[in-house]
């Protein structure tokens, strides 16, 4: 809602009523000539021109809107807004999200299990203020796609760019936990946490997932892991973003999670069997509220000025009152 800095421009309505009273009393009224045309003892002519009186009207409602506007960026209206402007750092997370082919198996509410994934994460990172969010592409190999970082506007772009089988079509959770490592280790965050969401086994890359997680803890870093997706016979559809060509049948999920399990007791975290997007929502909220930390703030007013507005709104109403009574009554403001 608009605050106005010189609220005493509002004293020129009264203009209006002052006008309308002058008026009744026959002061400023246009003068007029009456020239009476009849038949003997007839009737007296009558102008019937329904659009034209429509036009006269709304010339002048666009007349007091365009006042009214005027009057308005007069008064000065502002547009107040406050922002948390953080003096300490929060805690850092990084997703290592599996982007391989098996992800796109549609078994989380109708979805495939990377949009689920990437749902459930943007849903998510827009309720922890000043925590920073990182983000790692993993399938056989690995990629930093975003280093930790409170633009969410960043995380969100490259978030939603990510594809399926960009990276290959294996599951190399080492390699992904590694680079997060690698990218969290030196950070200067009180708190620092690996969210892996995979839906498979380690099946490629020359570091055991293991080690990662063991190096994870070394440097202070929290490993949780969602294991994604149902078990049985699950639809799936997959473009190979390398060729083009459309892969569509069925895929038999099995993956024992003892071995995802034991990643995230070795990284002191916890491990999240994930079948449905509530339950994927449920496991990333526990996470975060797991892993908050105290921060010190300010707040900031931001003022945003709205004059220009109401100035441009009054001109085009005066100018669209001007063109109808100009062209189309015939007759001067």
């Amino acid at each position: 809602m608009p605050v106005f800095q010189s609220p005493w421009a509002f004293l020129l309505v009264l203009l209006i009523p002052m006008l309308i009273i002058l008026r009744k009393l026959d002061i400023f009224s246009t003068p007029t000539f009456p020239l009476v045309l009849r038949d003997w003892k007839g009737d007296g002519f009558q102008w019937k021109a329904p659009v034209r009186r429509f036009a006269t009207l709304l010339s002048s409602l666009l007349f007091t809107v365009g006042f009214l506007c005027l009057v308005t960026s007069l008064a000065e209206p502002v547009r107040l807004q406050q922002e948390k402007i953080y003096t300490s750092r929060g805690t850092d997370i990084v997703f290592v999200l599996d982007t391989s082919p098996s992800m796109m198996a549609r078994d989380i509410a109708g979805m495939s299990r990377l949009d689920a994934a990437r749902q459930a994460i943007t849903l998510l990172v827009p309720q922890t203020e000043g925590t920073g969010f990182g983000l790692v592409a993993m399938a056989s190999e690995a990629a930093l796609v975003v280093p930790p970082t409170v633009d969410r506007v960043a995380f969100f772009s490259r978030l939603e760019s990510l594809e399926s089988g960009s990276l290959g079509d294996g599951t190399a959770l080492g390699a992904g936990l590694s680079t997060a490592v690698y990218h969290l280790a030196g950070a200067a965050a009180p708190k620092k946490c690996i969210v892996l969401i995979t839906d498979g086994e380690n099946n490629s890359g020359a570091i055991h997932p293991e080690t990662a997680a063991r190096l994870a803890k070394e440097h202070g870093i929290t490993l949780y892991v969602l294991g994604l997706g149902t078990r049985g016979s699950v639809p799936l559809e997959y473009v190979d973003p390398a060729t083009g060509k459309v892969y569509s049948g069925y895929l038999d999920s099995q993956f024992d999670s003892a071995p995802l399990e034991r990643m995230a007791t070795i990284g002191g975290g916890q491990y999240f069997g994930v079948e449905s997007s509530g339950a994927l929502s449920e496991a990333l909220s526990t996470v975060a509220s797991r892993e908050q930390t105290v921060m010190s703030f300010y707040l900031k007013t931001r003022v945003e000025s709205l004059y220009h507005i109401f100035l441009l709104a009054g001109g085009i109403s005066f100018v669209l009152a001007w063109v109808i009574r100009r062209w189309y009554l015939g007759v001067f403001l």
